[in-house]
């Protein structure tokens, strides 16, 4: 058994000709770039990318894999140097009455996805693009990914908008059946402790992924494996905790961090505790709802997280360190190789060597969880306090 990190929620912006796939992502987003990032940059070991439904993704995965530069594993997922990558989908389900909610669907090889993306056709308008409502029963959806040897998570559970929790449901059993998921996706405006508050999710394992949008954001949230190797069929059995395989540690933003954490108003700015309604009682503005508020309104468990549920670590991205410019952590990932290393193994020592004791002082805060920070809200993310060492 050996530890490998994960991040399985990026989306492709565009593919390597320009077309639109996640129409709000970077364009830099391609298919190879992620790729690169991932194994030359970030150091992750396993990746998922949740737009590789789309058509022209999938000729870009079938011709990197016909000219040798990426290999299938035998175990599921597609290889790139260091790097295993997992094909899925984000797909948008809403139910008569509800409000909408993200669902994330995985797959082991190529073919099955290019299987589930001639099924997904008769439900979705264009399925050359990202995070498509899915026109129809959201069982036929469930039974078809898992016909197909896929995995569903649902994706960041109590955002505000398009999740489970935060627009669609008080209940996870209202929108799906849960013997059909694989595990819960957090989200970043939560942790463990807040998300056990809700005793239906104590059987799930949770994962934590970046959702990025750009190459930066890749691995801002990961989690980690105890596994044989990074393959489909290896994080299948850690999500289902079988056979050892298990996720050893979530590591995410503190929850402050997130930009949905508190209660916000989306016109005067302001941040409030327990709104009382959908309007803001300064301004009379729309009403942001924090996640924090969200668990509190639902919660119904007191008694903490269930025996399974590893660690979950405070884990501040790079780029919110203080003073962190691009520039000097270029300097960092060229003289330790993967911000990983920078994150996890190397000595504070070495980092202020390249750098300057500043840095290192708050890359040592942030190691320990001890880290000042603003909480964010209603779309806003928060921000660390820089501190005097």
């Amino acid at each position: 058994m050996k530890t490998v990190f994960a991040d399985m929620h990026i989306h492709v912006g565009r593919t390597e000709s320009g077309l639109p796939v996640k129409i709000t992502a970077s364009r830099s987003l391609t298919f190879d770039n992620i790729l690169r990032e991932a194994a030359q940059r970030k150091g992750i070991d396993l990746i998922g990318i949740i737009d590789a439904h789309s058509p022209p993704v999938q000729e870009e995965m079938a011709r990197g894999l016909a000219e040798g530069r990426y290999q299938e594993c035998a175990g599921g997922g597609i290889r790139f140097e260091s790097t295993t990558v997992i094909p899925g989908a984000e797909i948008e389900v809403k139910r008569e009455g509800q409000g909408a909610a993200h669902l994330l669907a995985y797959f082991p090889h190529l073919e099955a996805i290019r299987q589930f993306t001639l099924f997904l056709s008769r439900y979705v308008r264009n399925p050359q693009l990202s995070t498509q409502r899915f026109h129809g029963p959201v069982e036929a959806l469930e039974d078809q990914v898992t016909a197909l040897g896929g995995l569903l998570v649902p994706a960041h559970v109590f955002t505000p908008f398009k999740s489970v929790y935060g627009s669609a449901a008080d209940r996870l059993s209202q929108v799906f059946r849960p013997d059909k998921l694989a595990a819960v996706e957090l989200g970043l405006s939560a942790d463990t402790t807040m998300a056990d508050r809700i005793g239906e999710l104590h059987p799930f394992t949770f994962v934590t992924n970046s959702d990025a949008h750009s190459l930066p954001k890749i691995g801002r949230e990961y989690h980690a494996l105890t596994v044989m190797e990074a393959s489909f069929d290896e994080w299948k059995k850690a999500l289902l905790r079988q056979e050892g395989r298990r996720v050893k540690a979530n590591y995410g933003l503190d929850p402050k961090l997130g930009k949905y954490h508190r209660s916000r108003c989306a016109d005067c700015n302001k941040g409030l505790q327990q709104p009382a309604g959908k309007r803001c009682p300064h301004c009379g503005g729309h009403v942001v709802k924090g996640v924090m508020d969200r668990i509190e309104e639902i919660s119904d468990s007191s008694v903490g997280s269930p025996t399974h549920r590893p660690p979950y670590i405070h884990q501040v991205p790079l780029e919110f360190i203080p003073k962190l410019g691009p520039k000097t952590l270029d300097r960092l990932v060229e003289r330790f190789g993967s911000e990983m290393n920078i994150l996890h193994r190397v000595s504070l020592e070495e980092i202020a060597a390249v750098t300057h004791e500043r840095i290192a002082h708050h890359i040592g805060l942030a190691r320990t969880g001890q880290l000042s920070m603003e909480a964010g809200g209603g779309g806003v993310y928060g921000r660390v306090r820089t501190s005097r060492q």
